[in-house]
């Protein structure tokens, strides 16, 4: 059996929660090393550069960071529970999900001085844009395609905010309520 994939995920996952306790500054191969318990050297061994430690740490997160956790919508999807799943989202992300997210962040940050790792970001961002357009479409939003990169920002700013804001970050009920609002906007006026 080969270990090798296994192990390459490990150091992976303890480079994401070497990034959430101790920032870029504090990524090193024996820190991973450190988190991971693993032998001095073993991340060296597996990734040669800090580049590749990043690169696996971005790819590992591209991987772990879905939004498959929204339920699909039988028949014609209701605002108010879709409103309410990515609040519930929003909510994992900030608590049990907490070291991905804050690891995320450092790593987008440098993602903008690294190319390689910008490509990956963009391959994520886009996935998510066409998960929420193809939402969109089914409640019947007014412009998907576009709605759908102010959805995803809008998650993504209160996301930030409860990881980093400056306190009174909403809770669950609070968030599913900016969402629905949010959401409603996109829908065609039905008044007649």
């Amino acid at each position: 059996m080969d270990e090798q994939p296994d192990r390459r995920r490990r150091l992976a996952d303890a480079a994401i929660s070497t990034l959430a306790r101790e920032g870029m500054r504090g990524l090193t191969h024996r820190a991973v090393d450190r988190a991971a318990g693993v032998p001095e050297g073993s991340t060296s061994y597996y990734f040669r550069t800090r580049q590749a430690l990043l690169r696996a740490a971005v790819e590992r997160l591209a991987e772990l960071d879905t939004v498959e956790e929204l339920p699909e919508p039988a028949g014609r999807p209701d605002v108010a529970a879709i409103a309410d799943a990515a609040a519930g989202l929003v909510e994992l992300w900030a608590t049990t999900a907490r070291d991905r997210m804050l690891a995320r962040y450092e790593l987008a940050l440098e993602a903008n001085r690294r190319p390689e790792l910008r490509a990956v970001y963009d391959t994520v961002g886009a996935r998510y844009r066409r998960l929420a357009a193809g939402m969109l479409t089914a409640l019947g939003a007014t412009d998907p395609q576009r709605q759908a990169v102010l959805l995803v920002a809008c998650l993504d700013g209160l996301l930030f905010d409860r990881l980093a804001g400056a306190g009174g970050a909403p809770g669950r009920a609070e968030t599913a309520a900016v969402l629905r609002g949010l959401l409603e906007s996109f829908l065609p006026d039905l008044k007649e």
